[in-house]
């Protein structure tokens, strides 16, 4: 499967409580419903999935809430299994992984934003350098070519 759509339909940020001692960041993604898309580039099937991201900080200081749908163009004949296992509610398919992806690249960077226009630390870790350590050169006399 291919994507060929992203759509965000909420974005929520919200700032509860000022943080009192140790605040636990905890993020999460949901599928919330899998339908057939009829769309126009293709008579190809194409699958919606429509998701739910969240980042919890915790306890009750700030939550981020990010709804949106994704729509894959049916490349391989995988929508009808996949709308089969969706029938019980089960999402597991080899898509799973490289859609789970697509959408943390895009909601994390919206995320990202949001924390930083509200002062809030960020749910993720940015890489940070650090100095090297200053090695001693050695303590003997220069040597001589001679």
């Amino acid at each position: 499967m291919r994507i060929i759509g992203f759509t965000l339909k909420k974005v929520l940020i919200e700032r509860k409580n000022p943080p009192k001692g140790k605040t636990e960041i905890k993020s999460n993604i949901n599928i919330d419903n899998i339908e057939k898309e009829e769309v126009d580039i293709s008579e190809r099937p194409s699958l919606k999935f429509d998701f739910t991201f969240s980042v919890n900080y915790e306890p009750e200081v700030a939550s981020v809430e990010i709804k949106g749908s994704v729509i894959a163009l049916d490349e391989k004949g995988e929508s009808k299994e996949i709308l089969k296992e969706w029938k019980k509610k089960r999402f597991e398919s080899n898509l799973k992984t490289g859609l789970f992806n697509f959408i943390l690249d895009k909601c994390n960077l919206k995320a990202i934003q949001l924390e930083e226009e509200l002062g809030l630390p960020f749910h993720i870790p940015f890489p940070k350098l650090t100095p090297a350590p200053v090695q001693e050169k050695e303590k003997t006399s220069p040597k001589y070519a001679g």
